[in-house]
């Protein structure tokens, strides 16, 4: 299911998506304090898991103690935590006019829920969609890694990491198909790369993204 999507009219709303150990954490944060320097008002998040509501759901989907849940199950609890996160931090947010920086947000429920579990993709995008409001990134970065490199980087595993090599390749597929179904609001990095190269690539796009909110915000009366 393929929907037009909205983006916000004020604000820049960046997310990081990716699979395990690809940098996201790192990089979202190299963003926030680059922008934070330069006087930006950055809000910087995280799905799941941001807000009161979130953590619980971030306790339930992610716990090895959880075991064995229905995959239809999983996807409402995502969907659950990223309703409450829109409506909660990321929407408020860029009302004001604030970059919101988050790690992950919808992609992550179509590749891992989608593609992962093997759930009809359209089924679960209208939830994820509907979850959200339709609210889309202005830019997605994708940090693209090999799962067997990524998975290497831990050495405990949460229910979603200790899911088989299989899964984590479906997943990673899925991440490349979307963000070659939209080039505009994506932009895919080797993961490999030096961490400050990846940064550069990203602050570069971003810096384009600032520039059209601010001559947005002139441009209104």
């Amino acid at each position: 299911m393929r929907f037009h999507g909205t983006y916000a009219p004020r604000g820049v709303f960046v997310c990081f998506e990716g699979g395990e150990g690809s940098g996201k954490s790192t990089q979202s944060r190299l963003l926030a304090d680059r922008l934070g320097q330069l006087g930006h008002v950055v809000r910087l998040t995280f799905e799941p898991g941001d807000t009161p509501v979130g953590a619980e759901m971030r306790r339930i989907v992610l716990s090895p103690e959880t075991g064995e849940l229905s995959h239809r199950t999983e996807v409402l609890l995502y969907a659950a935590d990223k309703a409450e996160h829109v409506d909660t931090v990321v929407l408020p947010a860029l009302d004001r006019g604030e970059v919101v920086i988050t790690d992950r947000y919808v992609d992550s429920t179509l590749a891992y829920q989608g593609a992962g579990r093997a759930l009809d993709p359209s089924e679960v995008e209208e939830v994820a969609r509907w979850a959200t409001g339709d609210l889309r990134p202005h830019l997605t970065v994708l940090l693209d890694l090999e799962p067997q490199q990524g998975l290497g980087r831990f050495e405990g595993r949460d229910r979603i990491e200790g899911e088989s090599l299989e899964f984590h390749q479906r997943v990673r597929e899925a991440f490349l198909d979307l963000a070659s179904h939209d080039p505009d609001h994506y932009l895919v990095l080797d993961a490999r790369e030096d961490r400050e190269v990846i940064a550069d690539a990203i602050f570069a796009r971003v810096s384009g993204l600032l520039e059209r909110a601010t001559a947005r915000v002139e441009a209104t009366p």
